[in-house]
């Protein structure tokens, strides 16, 4: 199981996420670097660099995909793998909290939009305000944060439960 030996923050992340996302990773630094690199090579050969768009785009690809490579790694590298935190009601990353914020209900996982996967449940870092104001609260815990804009929110805690995606 991967430890962090730098000062990168941990993720947690279940063992499915992180064997998705390390095949991902093994995808694009092999078969998709060289994809990619063909298609550079293919566009090259087609002459006036200045004025193809093809190699444009294939270079722009490769960019993104080398940004991709990095953030997996740096990701992968720092994660705590394993099973969902305990169901204690206490709300920590890998958590699904459900909460009325500014009197609205929402329902969202604390941690990596890597865990949710393909999902289309909203994602909250606890790194972020709301995140690092609700860390550790539990059912009926009532808090206020102050938002990204300057405004003060209101957050009750209703439930935290162990996120199984």
């Amino acid at each position: 199981m991967p430890v962090s030996t730098n000062s990168a923050p941990v993720a947690w992340l279940t063992q499915e996420s992180y064997d998705r996302l390390k095949a991902e990773l093994e995808h694009l630094s092999g078969p998709g670097r060289t994809e990619v690199v063909a298609r550079i090579e293919q566009a090259r050969s087609e002459g006036d660099l200045k004025e193809n768009g093809g190699y444009h785009a294939a270079k722009e690809e490769q960019g993104k995909s080398e940004a991709r490579i990095r953030q997996l790694t740096a990701l992968l590298e720092s994660a705590h793998v394993g099973e969902a935190p305990e169901d204690n009601g206490i709300v920590e990353p890998g958590m699904l909290v459900h909460a009325k914020i500014a009197g609205d209900d929402a329902t969202f996982l604390l941690g990596s939009r890597e865990v949710a996967g393909d999902t289309d449940i909203d994602v909250y870092s606890e790194k972020s305000p709301l995140g690092a104001a609700i860390q550790g609260k539990k059912s009926g815990d009532k808090v206020t944060y102050t938002a990204p804009n300057g405004k003060s929110i209101d957050v009750e805690v209703l439930s935290a439960t162990p996120y199984v995606g």
